[in-house]
């Protein structure tokens, strides 16, 4: 409402089409942040070119946040995640990886050799953010909060946590659990089946 007089004036002016723009863009952004959980409310840049990514567009959506490596034993994941991904993102979920050289050194590489390796490799075509510290002094705060949420932070690569449409209830996966695994499979049903 405080804008109104604003609009009144623009429109005498024949200048409203130049200030509708911003003034929606406005209102949509305060309506998105008023709507995304505290949880997702972190932004990172895309591992492919850098744009900003803000993990609130994923709000009303279930979220598989994936600490990734390409020399990792368990790297032949990605064409698990991938298939699961494929398979279920017309229903709601999305999987979102985060390369981290967190364990091992095991992604060394650039961000351009870490897209082109998922991409050429795997397929991969699910969300990937550039490089992000999952533990340690470093950790990024969505990855501290994963970990205070669940009581349980990463111990290796490929580590999995599954957040439900609310961005509320987050569930902790290890490495171990293979993206095909029933108990993996089985959550992400029972909350893809769950209403916003």
């Amino acid at each position: 409402m405080k804008f109104l007089p604003l609009i009144r004036r623009a429109m005498s002016r024949r200048i409203l089409p130049s200030l509708c723009i911003p003034l929606a863009l406005l209102t949509m952004t305060d309506n998105a942040q008023a709507a995304c959980s505290p949880l997702l409310n972190h932004t990172f840049q895309q591992l492919q070119d850098k744009s900003p990514q803000p993990m609130c567009q994923y709000q009303g959506k279930v979220v598989l946040v994936v600490n990734t490596a390409s020399y990792c034993g368990f790297t032949r994941q990605y064409d698990g995640l991938e298939k699961l991904y494929a398979n279920l993102k017309s229903k709601g979920l999305v999987v979102v990886g985060f390369p981290s050289n967190n364990f091992g050194n095991q992604e060394p590489g650039t961000e351009k050799e870490i897209a082109d390796f998922c991409r050429l490799t795997y397929g991969v075509q699910f969300p990937m953010m550039s490089k992000t510290e999952v533990v340690g002094p470093g950790t990024h705060p969505f990855f501290q909060e994963l970990a205070k949420t669940t009581g349980d932070k990463p111990q290796w690569n490929f580590h999995k946590y599954l957040i439900d449409r609310s961005g509320r209830k987050v569930t902790s996966f290890s490495s171990r659990v293979e993206p095909n695994a029933p108990e993996l499979t089985s959550a992400i049903n029972r909350l893809l089946a769950e209403q916003p």
